[in-house]
C-alpha cells in the first residue's frame, strides 16, 4: 500500500510542477513515479505499529512552526555574525558533540535535518547515538541538542 500512496504523491507533484497535460508528459510522470515508488516507497514511507500514524503526523505538522521560528532566530544571529564590524571575534568555530536520546533512526534523522536547516550549525556525523555538529559560534552551539531533541522525541517516540 505503501508503493500505491508514494505513486499518488509523487505524480501529484509531477503534474503540479510540470504543467504540462498532455499524453508524452503525462506518460513520463506515471513511468517516473512508478520508478521512483518501487525504488524508495520504503524510505518515504515509514511504517509505525498501532493506530499512532495519523497522530505522528499531527505531531510533526506541530513540531514545523517552532522549527521555522528556530530558523528564523538562528537566521537574524548569523546576519548579526556577518555585519557586526568585529565578525572575525564574534565567529567561534567548534565541533559540538553529544549523545542523543532518540532511539527510532527516523527520529535522528529528523534531528540532524532540523539542525541543519538551523542556519550556524550542520550535522556532520551520526554514529550510533552521537551526533558530531559543527556550530558557526559558541551561542549556536549552546543549545545543542536541548530543546528541539526533546521536540522530536515527543513527535516521533512518545507513546
Amino acid at each position: 500500500m505503501r508503493k500505491v500512496y508514494t505513486f499518488i504523491i509523487m505524480m501529484g507533484f509531477w503534474i503540479l510542477l510540470s504543467g504540462k497535460f498532455d499524453l508524452f508528459h503525462l506518460t513520463l510522470g506515471v513511468i517516473s513515479s512508478a520508478l521512483v515508488s518501487f525504488m524508495s516507497a520504503d524510505l518515504f514511507m515509514h511504517e509505525t505499529k498501532g493506530p499512532g500514524k495519523l497522530s505522528v503526523g499531527i505531531r510533526f505538522l506541530l513540531y514545523l512552526p517552532w522549527l521555522l521560528y528556530q530558523i528564523g532566530l538562528s537566521t537574524l544571529h548569523v546576519t548579526f555574525l556577518a555585519l557586526h564590524p568585529k565578525m572575525k571575534d564574534q565567529i567561534d568555530p567548534t565541533i559540538v558533540t553529544f549523545k542523543t536520546k532518540l532511539k527510532t533512526d527516523l527520529a535522528k534523522v529528523a534531528l540532524a535535518n532540523s539542525i541543519t536547516l538551523t542556519p550556524g550549525t550542520i550535522t556532520i556525523r551520526i554514529v550510533d547515538q552521537v551526533f558530531y555538529v559543527h556550530a558557526i559560534s559558541r551561542k549556536a552551539a549552546a543549545g545543542l541538542p536541548g530543546e528541539m531533541e526533546d521536540r522530536l522525541a515527543n513527535v516521533f517516540e512518545r507513546d
